[in-house]
């Protein structure tokens, strides 16, 4: 069954907790600390879900990315990366720090949220680190010979995008060719953000009409990341839930009202909110 990427959403725990038990600030904060794994599984994602950014609860969330007793059999640690992604949430860059060193976490998701909190949090120190994973994949400044899979490179990628780590075009660019089609936009968005050319863009816009419903609801959200205004009909237009296409519609529409005089509408915001209401 196909999912919604978690670009769109936030990551919502299942089994017992799956439809939102009632807690208090207080009682998410305590049960950071609980006996009770589950508890503090919960706590972690409910913090971050209600972006609750008191210091105590970032106090303990830090904590909690080292983390050695909610453990899977597989070697996971699902705390952690709940936790990690409650930080990028949050917005304290006191998180800055220890989130880049859970880039060095042997669990693959717990450093894929890292890459992505960082990202969120938006602050440069992160780039080297980011960028000492990207060379895992690559040989010099090309891709390995065999695929390398054993980093979230789309996740890596996005960050650097959004980082604007300019200096490091030359490593991105080769993730353009990555086997991996998910990689292959996250490289588009970020080469996008990095030069605004629009040949990027227009990448994203054709992987529009791809025939596999997840990759297209994937570039709906780097489409709107972007805020890459030629896209807005294309997204209006695509075989997708039409929540998503408003929500990438609507980050269009941010971008261009972040990026006009504030008295005025531009054509191209007139434009998303006429399509906007087209979907409503």
């Amino acid at each position: 069954m196909n999912s919604i990427p978690q670009k769109f959403e936030d990551l919502s725990p299942t089994g017992n907790f799956a439809d939102g038990e009632s807690l208090t600030v207080e009682e998410a904060i305590a049960n950071l600390e609980s006996a009770d794994l589950g508890l503090r599984f919960y706590a972690a994602w409910w913090l971050g879900r209600f972006r609750v950014s008191e210091p105590a609860a970032v106090r303990r969330l830090i904590a909690a990315l080292e983390d050695e007793a909610d453990r899977t059999p597989e070697g996971g640690y699902p705390l952690r990366r709940n936790a990690a992604r409650a930080l990028g949430k949050l917005g304290d860059r006191q998180a800055v720090v220890p989130l880049i060193e859970c880039l060095d976490c042997s669990d693959f998701y717990v450093r894929e949220a890292a890459a992505q909190s960082l990202e969120m949090l938006g602050d440069p120190i992160c780039i080297p680190a980011l960028i000492k994973l990207l060379q895992v994949g690559l040989q010099g400044e090309q891709l390995r010979s065999q695929p390398d899979l054993s980093q979230p490179y789309d996740a890596i990628l996005e960050a650097l995008g959004n980082l604007q780590a300019t200096e490091f075009i030359p490593l991105v660019k080769p993730f353009l060719e990555h086997p991996i089609e998910l990689v292959q936009y996250a490289a588009a968005r970020a080469m996008y953000q990095l030069t605004q050319d629009s040949v990027y863009g227009e990448r994203l816009v054709k992987a529009l009409g791809g025939e596999k419903l997840q990759l297209r609801r994937a570039v709906l959200a780097d489409l709107g990341a972007i805020g890459y205004l030629p896209a807005a009909d294309a997204i209006a237009q695509t075989f997708a839930e039409n929540s998503l296409k408003l929500i990438s519609l609507k980050r269009l529409l941010e971008y261009q009202v972040n990026h006009t005089a504030a008295s005025t509408l531009s054509e191209g915001a007139i434009k998303v909110m006429n399509l906007m209401d087209s979907l409503l």
